[in-house]
């Protein structure tokens, strides 16, 4: 399965229906859905010449403090600053107080040399803790693993020919006392032909209730979560989704429109039926591909669930443009708190949409219990008591 990662930035056709027939002609065997010139290529394939690096927080006076210290509130502080070419391809990090937000902790990549970030996101949202909530998970690729979530890991492959930075900058209102990490990538003299660029944006939007369009035929009022000019693929996505109604808020479906389209170019049949599961699930579940790591056990749908969805084997392409949206509720007939982190590849690195203020991220109270009823009470005023009004809502 790791084997395959080289695939998400090469777009050589001949060599991916190669992969796929070997795939299918020989399940018993592991085979490398690389490009044979990839020069991180399959793991049985002895390559000279290439030099693993590493950039991490590690103490170089030879003690023990492996970590950059005392990021103050406002600061952006840079993680590394890479020239040449190369291949990033592991991520790890963890960071002190424990307490922190991190979703106020923003992460950004600048590749060959921009000024402008093709990455840009809350570092929880990236690594799929969105609402700054530490639980354990493991994927194709992103993971939070022991203790308790507060260790994270990228494997995303992130392509670069001209250098390559990575800063954080802390918007918590605190200070970040401790700050640990590992970047390791692969030096190389040039990249392949046709490898693409790392992209991740963070959006996220409050959704009001849409009435009166029961047929949703073209996507009006959906929330966004890809909007891209440029050539390449999309390769997944994390998705946040707050209800503060108990009944199912998954009846939303997936539109795509590709290369411009006015009208969906794919389009779905449910919200969990888009992340590969059926029938309103409740339940934490995780493979390489899809999962729920984290769903809702109060009452009801009421609350947050986290779904994530890689399209490793299934990349959805476009040489233009690429709008990827999704309902809230059938026809938009809900109100939902959503927020995503979008990932893809593209020819060039290019600019993202304007980044959402710390305002815009602020986390809306979980509806419990005591707010349900408060609200049954001021339904039930002015109503007559002698009568039964249980059933009769």
């Amino acid at each position: 399965m790791i084997l395959m990662m080289g695939r998400l930035f090469c777009r050589n056709r001949k060599s991916l229906l190669i992969c796929v027939t070997l795939l299918f002609l020989l399940p018993g065997i592991r085979v490398s859905a690389q490009d044979a010139d990839h020069p991180a290529g399959p793991l049985y394939t002895v390559r000279p010449g290439l030099k693993n690096k590493r950039i991490s927080s590690t103490d170089t006076t030879g003690a023990n403090r492996d970590f950059i210290v005392d990021i103050k509130d406002g600061e952006k502080r840079m993680l590394a600053d890479i020239s040449g070419a190369g291949i990033i391809n592991h991520i790890w990090l963890t960071i002190f107080p424990k307490d922190i937000n991190r979703n106020d902790i923003i992460i950004r990549m600048y590749w060959d040399g921009n000024t402008y970030p093709s990455v840009e996101a809350p570092l929880g949202a990236f690594f799929g803790q969105g609402w700054d909530e530490y639980y354990t998970y493991t994927s194709y690729a992103l993971s939070a693993a022991p203790v308790g979530g507060k260790s994270v890991t990228s494997y995303f492959q992130m392509p670069f020919s001209k250098g390559a930075r990575i800063e954080i900058e802390n918007q918590t209102g605190r200070v970040l006392n401790y700050f640990y990490y590992y970047i390791d990538y692969v030096e190389t003299k040039s990249l392949p032909k046709n490898a693409g660029r790392f992209h991740a944006w963070y959006n996220r939007k409050i959704l009001g209730a849409v009435n009166g369009k029961p047929h949703n035929r073209d996507g009006t009022d959906n929330y966004v979560f890809a909007d891209i000019r440029g050539t390449g693929h999309f390769v997944g996505i994390n998705y946040y989704v707050q209800s503060p109604n108990t009944a199912w808020y998954g009846e939303g479906d997936d539109m795509w429109y590709i290369d411009g389209a006015v009208t969906p170019s794919l389009k779905g049949t449910g919200t969990e039926d888009f992340f590969n599961t059926a029938w309103c699930p409740k339940e934490v579940y995780c493979t390489p591909y899809f999962g729920y790591p984290r769903v809702n056990n109060n009452i009801g749908w009421l609350g947050r669930t986290h779904c994530y969805r890689y399209f490793i084997q299934d990349p959805v392409y476009f040489n233009t443009a690429l709008k990827g949206t999704i309902e809230h509720g059938a026809g938009n007939n809900m109100t939902l708190d959503i927020a995503t982190v979008a990932y893809w590849y593209q020819d060039k690195a290019a600019s993202l949409p304007p980044s959402l203020s710390k305002e815009d991220r602020k986390l809306l109270p979980l509806i419990n219990d005591n707010d349900i009823m408060k609200w049954r009470r001021e339904w039930e005023k002015g109503k007559d008591p002698a009568k039964l009004i249980w059933g009769n809502e």
